[in-house]
């Protein structure tokens, strides 16, 4: 390793702990050695890395890997906040995610962090005005990962989409730092509308299994959404809401439920 390469480490910790923990895969399953180095032990930055990662990830005949490889190395270097987000959705994953034991098993093989990465580098060429290649993007996204986001929506850092499969998210919609989706959320509009149509999602909202978001209303900051909720009225802060169509059932039932990720309604009395 460099000098340069050191003192970059000892000023990221994110990439520190993913190389070491990649070097102790390389360790353990040795099978694994080759697509360890390959992925992350070569590189000197966490954004090469990923770069890389997701180029081998996203790249087919028509989209071969090395132009994938140069078209995200040149977003990620154009806008350093892809980065630094990757860094927040890594710890947010491992610190929400029971599942998750490290930040290499995220990088490597979850698919709603590969997918949120894909969809900040769409947006980022969505922004330069090359919509084209971020719909392609998007495309490879969707087939790839069963995650929909459309390269215009505006997502926050720090966000956990756990398992990921389904999660469906539309042109205007915001979701702002800390969020946590899981699979099957939608956050859609409610018919041919155009314009702003697509829900605002405030910091550190828990949006559960199947919750339906509809049309251009705001879920207030800290607030819960019940699992398979259909939810068509803005939602205050610091809420739970839950049903079809969705209620307000009383308190988020933390500070931080985002976080927290308490999907249960325990002690909370709602008919659908």
């Amino acid at each position: 390793m460099t000098v340069v390469a050191e003192r970059l480490d000892s000023c990221d910790p994110v990439w520190s702990a993913l190389k070491a923990q990649a070097q102790e895969l390389a360790r353990a399953e040795p099978s694994l050695a080759s697509f360890a180095h390959a992925t992350i032990l070569k590189h000197d930055r966490l954004e090469d890395a990923l770069s890389y990662h997701l180029a081998k990830k996203v790249g087919d005949e028509d989209f071969i890997p090395m132009l994938a490889r140069e078209i995200f190395y040149d977003a990620l270097a154009a806008d350093p906040g892809i980065g630094d987000a990757a860094r927040a959705d890594l710890s947010a994953i491992f610190e929400r995610d029971p599942a998750c034991h490290s930040y290499v098993q995220a990088f490597l093989f979850f698919k709603g962090f590969h997918a949120l990465q894909c969809y900040r580098i769409a947006h980022s060429l969505w922004r330069a005005n090359r919509s084209w290649l971020a719909y392609l993007v998007q495309s490879r996204m969707s087939e790839l990962f069963g995650v929909d986001i459309h390269p215009a929506a505006t997502l926050g850092r720090g966000i956990l989409m756990d398992h990921a499969t389904g999660i469906v998210i539309g042109e205007t919609a915001v979701v702002e730092d800390d969020v946590s989706l899981l699979h099957g959320v939608t956050l859609g509009g409610t018919g041919k509308e155009t314009g702003d149509r697509h829900p605002k999602i405030r910091r550190g909202v828990l949006l559960s299994v199947g919750a339906k978001v509809l049309g251009n209303i705001e879920v207030g900051e800290y607030a819960r959404v019940g699992a398979g909720s259909l939810v068509l009225k803005p939602v205050p802060a610091h809420c739970t809401v839950a049903g079809i169509p969705a209620k307000i059932i009383g308190r988020a039932d933390s500070d931080r439920p985002s976080h927290d990720m308490k999907q249960a309604l325990d002690g909370l009395d709602f008919q659908i």
